[in-house]
């Protein structure tokens, strides 16, 4: 088995075959997404864009405790803003996720640890998400903070499990664990965490082993059926961009801050039960 590694700064790639590639996500201690990742990601996107024979993808992490996490809050964030627009004319990180959506190969969430905020847009731009029973937490907690999600999941979620239960997610910023995630239909299947690998890469290798051209064309006429518009993943960028300046949103960040959020410890690894202590 061909297992070639290209390590970048914080994402390592690794061809499991010429078919199938692990992307793991590796910026401990709390893989915080910034725009270094967002860069190394879009290259890596395009990368597979690019290459015709990988068939399946798969995005794990290196990292004890966390999938993707949120945002990186000590970054510049005009380095993220400043970005130049993707392909799509969408904003760097948007247009990340819709081209992982669209791109012709097959792309799955392998969910070990939090998936938070960016983390569970990246789970929901790919095509299927599988979490650790005991150990994956999904959460899109913006809204606890005074903000609105830029990634796209107000797009996204009411198509995939309904306004009511996509409104739960949104508003009650809440901590989702991977059986509920499950039920809800956020992602395919809970697993036991000692089977997720193995059931991941068995799935994996059996698709990589299909024509490329019958995955790409099934998988454009899915999305056909089932994507929202681009206009709808835009608006939601925009709403991010300006909730981040607004000043309801910075007290909550800084008093989020003061509990012990963005560093190691109990308030990054129950973020869900903090935010109804923000006042």
């Amino acid at each position: 088995m061909d297992t070639t590694t290209k390590t970048t700064t914080q994402i390592r790639v690794t061809r499991r075959s010429a078919a199938y590639w692990r992307i793991t996500f590796d910026n401990p201690p709390l893989n915080v997404m910034g725009p270094q990742l967002v860069r190394e990601m879009r290259d890596i996107v395009t990368a597979v864009e690019a290459d015709k024979d990988v068939k399946v993808i798969v995005f794990d992490s290196a990292v004890e405790g966390f999938f993707l996490n949120h945002s990186d809050f000590f970054a510049n964030f005009k380095d993220l803003t400043d970005m130049p627009q993707g392909p799509t004319g969408l904003e760097a990180w948007p247009d990340i996720l819709v081209r992982i959506t669209r791109m012709p190969v097959v792309s799955i969430a392998l969910i070990r640890g939090r998936a938070t905020g960016n983390g569970s847009e990246i789970a929901l731009a790919c095509d299927m998400s599988f979490a650790s029973r005991e150990k994956a937490r999904l959460s899109q907690w913006e809204v606890g903070v005074g903000l609105v999600a830029g990634g796209g999941p107000m797009a996204r979620l009411p198509g995939q499990m309904g306004r009511q239960r996509a409104l739960e997610v949104l508003l009650s910023s809440d901590d989702i664990d991977a059986d509920l995630a499950a039920a809800y239909g956020y992602v395919n299947r809970s697993l036991p965490d000692a089977e997720l690998d193995g059931f991941v890469d068995k799935l994996a290798n059996r698709m990589a082993s299909f024509d490329k051209w019958a995955i790409a064309n099934t998988k454009r006429l899915v999305n056909a059926a089932s994507l929202p518009a681009d206009v709808e993943i835009a608006a939601g960028w925009e709403a991010c961009m300006t909730s981040v300046t607004r000043p309801a949103a910075q007290d909550r960040i800084k008093a989020f801050f003061e509990q012990g959020f963005h560093r190691p410890g109990d308030a990054e690894d129950h973020i869900g039960s903090y935010l109804t202590r923000l006042g």
